[in-house]
């Protein structure tokens, strides 16, 4: 089997039977519907391969200041020389463990953690702002930071922090999204749902949070930032097409474009070429 197909999530049909029929009664309960779903990741069972880095990692506990939510993050190695990983959406502070590793044993030492509702952080429910808050209230605990990595909204997250203020010398992301518009739509598309609720999820949260969604487009801040950036992505991608990072990457002023092949939206986590070309960049 394609390894693209292995990793592209599926809806429950549950999940898409229940809107489905929401939809035919009320748009303000689908709306608040989506808004749940859309807000609620998955959190999965920590694989083999990110073990060792959960066993041997200093774990601490960090309350978000705005939110009042607490997150785990992990401090692995011993230098003084720090980089910042961000997970992606229903990820953990453990999946970057590859780039970790490699960057130990060129002399730096990680901190990740898990956002909000992920992995051993608490709660259900997560948006991006609260990634973005988690970022730089880690920043502000453990920083400074020489550089980050993140991978899907991780990415766009770090991209939004740098805008906000976050100081480092270099970033990579890897596999980001981009349009909130263009999340939310194929988010809609994916329940098989009429296209209108697309609009109808971004005007409730734009009314829950009082600022417009597209603030924190990955593109939109890419344009404030002066660092160099190295842009990863799959053109195999089946969960985030990689016109997005090609669009960051054209609003860049001092970006790098990476496209791989075959690797799909996570098992380019785990590639040797991958993490030596992220390593050497940040090094250099």
């Amino acid at each position: 089997m394609n390894s693209n197909k292995k990793s592209h999530l599926k809806v429950p049909k549950i999940l898409i039977l229940v809107g489905k029929t929401l939809q035919f009664f009320s748009v303000k309960l689908t709306t608040l519907y989506l808004a749940r779903l859309f807000t609620t990741p998955i959190k999965h069972k920590i694989p083999k391969r990110e073990l060792e880095m959960d066993k041997n990692s200093i774990h601490e506990k960090l309350l978000i200041p705005g939110n009042n939510k607490e997150i785990v993050v992990y401090q692995y190695g011993k230098s003084d020389k720090k980089i910042l990983l961000v997970h992606g959406w229903s990820g953990r502070g453990t999946q970057l463990v590859k780039f970790s590793e490699a960057l130990i044993n060129r002399g730096y030492s990680t901190i990740s953690f898990d956002a909000p509702a992920h992995g051993k952080s608490f709660g259900n429910s997560t948006i991006m702002t609260e990634f973005i808050a988690s970022i730089i209230e880690t920043d502000r605990k453990f920083g400074p930071f020489e550089a980050a990595v993140g991978h899907s909204l991780g990415g766009m997250a770090l991209l939004n922090a740098i805008k906000k203020g976050l100081k480092i010398n270099r970033l990579t992301i890897i596999g980001s999204g981009d349009k909130v518009k263009d999340i939310l739509d194929d988010f809609v598309s994916k329940l098989g749902l009429n296209p209108e609720f697309s609009l109808h999820l971004k005007q409730h949260f734009e009314k829950k949070y009082n600022e417009p969604m597209e603030n924190y487009s990955a593109h939109s801040a890419a344009k404030t930032i002066d660092i160099p950036v190295l842009v990863i992505h799959d053109e195999n991608d089946k969960e985030v097409p990689v016109k997005n990072s090609i669009n960051i990457h054209n609003n860049l002023k001092n970006g790098e474009l990476l496209i791989t092949q075959n690797l799909g939206h996570r098992k380019i986590l785990g590639n040797p070429f991958v993490i030596e070309k992220t390593v050497e960049f940040i090094i250099n």
